[in-house]
């Protein structure tokens, strides 16, 4: 059956099935109508670990002062507290109110086994890295009482997929069509110049955080050489139509239609991946100093380092990255801890703190640790309260605000940001005696922290984080 031209292009498109999507076609002309910035001079990428399905915060960083005792009695009769004599205790950090905390100790397992590759307490040290305090989705500023008599709260709370993306959007009141990360990148864009590659990479497939309008994400595979990790082919059709040959047929059919925005969309993308293609071809298969974890996360993490060390090769000339990747099996209900410290969340904790760090060093390796700054988000935190009883049954329910970690040679590092939350059952920060802590933070303020530093104008951050105007502080100081 002979295909009109539009159909041949649409099917051959999707079945380049490596190439993003282009979302909100219709406002295609949107950023182009902006007065771009110049390319830039220095080099930044943000690089954002998301932590799926809801972290324990109260088992990451906990208290070592008195208040100890309140986390102890809630959690220990279940067996989910963590005995205080095997936390990593933080020393010289600033902020905290002054307090000490400790981090669960699989978060650098080998201060208890020399034998296993380090984590996270090195770069704590180093100064390099900070953690934030109960940050989550909120719609405004949020108090006990306002909550209990019914204010403004995220839409869906407690839902796994709506906080979800309302971590990726910054959309708190409805459900969210762009990703923070996307629209950094439409406002961002011409800081890169005419690149091969997306700014915006992925290599835990496509994603809402870097969804823009304009914009359009690279989502890679996690192993591998660069210049397999698109698998784009060609399996049908005679030689003289195969998209990778310059002049063929596919390609001349790329540049028709132009005018109709839905065949140009189209189009763009598809000569994105096959661009990008190219270029991932000629970048091979760089050679690494840091050794990293055979893990999810160590995969995903050395596909990214690689990407940050062919960043100045002809063709590819990268000044902004933003990366994502994730780590699972966080919706610990059941088995988050156990005797020996390795359930669900101890297990995932030792694969975070060894690949984070080997990440760290790879960028000092590089030289350029003070121009990545890498970050974890996640769904929301969990109940102070246990579900459930007995070492390898215990677990907890989902709950809202949450720590987060940032890492990089440029992060005002040793430090606590934000409030911690106080440990009581129906407290001051407690939505319903289960220990669910109402941020004090809002996502709106972490995410645009990151990304005026990223190099967003100040004049784009309403664009890009509309309801940032109702917290204070704007800017949280983690980065200069």
């Amino acid at each position: 059956m002979t295909q009109s031209r539009r159909n041949f292009l649409r099917n051959s498109a999707c079945g380049l099935g490596a190439a993003a999507l282009l979302s909100s076609l219709d406002q295609l002309n949107l950023v182009h109508a902006m007065v771009q910035p110049p390319v830039a001079s220095d080099y930044r990428a943000l690089v954002c670990i998301f932590l799926s399905g809801g972290n324990d915060c109260n088992n990451t960083i906990i208290p070592l002062d008195s208040e100890y005792n309140n986390y102890f009695n809630v959690r220990n009769p279940s067996g989910l507290a963590i005995p205080q004599a095997s936390l990593l205790p933080l020393p010289n950090s600033v902020g905290g109110g002054g307090r000490p905390f400790g981090m669960h100790p699989n978060l650098s397992p080998e201060v208890a086994n020399p034998a296993l590759a380090k984590g996270l307490l090195d770069v704590w040290n180093a100064g390099k890295l900070a953690v934030l305090f109960n940050t989550g989705n909120l719609v405004q500023p949020l108090t006990r009482a306002q909550y209990l008599a019914g204010s403004a709260k995220p839409y869906q709370l407690f839902s796994h997929s709506d906080q979800v993306t309302q971590q990726q959007t910054v959309s708190s009141k409805s459900v969210g069509q762009t990703g923070w990360g996307g629209r950094v990148a439409d406002l961002t864009g011409a800081l890169n110049g005419n690149v091969a590659l997306p700014m915006n990479v992925s290599v835990a497939g496509t994603t809402l955080f870097q969804t823009g309008i304009t914009s359009r994400q690279l989502a890679i595979g996690s192993t591998g050489s660069l210049s397999a990790v698109l698998n784009l082919n060609w399996t049908n059709g005679v030689a003289s139509a195969n998209p990778f040959n310059a002049g063929s047929s596919y390609r001349s059919l790329l540049g028709m239609d132009s005018d109709a925005l839905l065949i140009k969309g189209a189009s763009d993308t598809t000569n994105g991946a096959l661009t990008a293609d190219a270029a991932l071809n000629t970048a091979g298969d760089p050679a690494l100093t840091a050794v990293f974890p055979v893990t999810s996360l160590g995969n995903q993490l050395k596909q990214i380092a690689k990407l940050i060390k062919v960043r100045d090769l002809a063709g590819i000339t990268m000044k902004r990255q933003i990366f994502f990747c994730t780590l699972g099996n966080f919706d610990t209900h059941t088995n988050q801890t156990s005797t020996t410290l390795t359930g669900n969340q101890g297990n995932n904790f030792t694969q975070l703190s060894q690949a984070m760090k080997a990440f760290y060093d790879e960028m000092v390796a590089q030289g350029i640790s003070d121009k990545v700054t890498t970050f974890t988000q996640s769904d929301f935190g969990r109940t102070l309260q246990a579900s459930g009883s007995g070492a390898n049954a215990v677990g907890s329910d989902h709950a809202w605000g949450n720590h987060a970690f940032i890492m990089g040679g440029a992060v005002n590092g040793r430090a606590f940001y934000g409030t911690y939350p106080v440990l009581t059952l129906g407290g001051p920060d407690d939505t319903d005696n289960r220990g669910r802590w109402i941020p004090t933070t809002s996502t709106d303020q972490f995410a645009a922290t990151l990304a005026a530093w990223y190099g967003l104008a100040p004049a784009d951050v309403p664009t890009v984080f509309p309801n940032l105007f109702k917290f204070a502080p704007q800017n949280l100081g983690f980065l200069p």
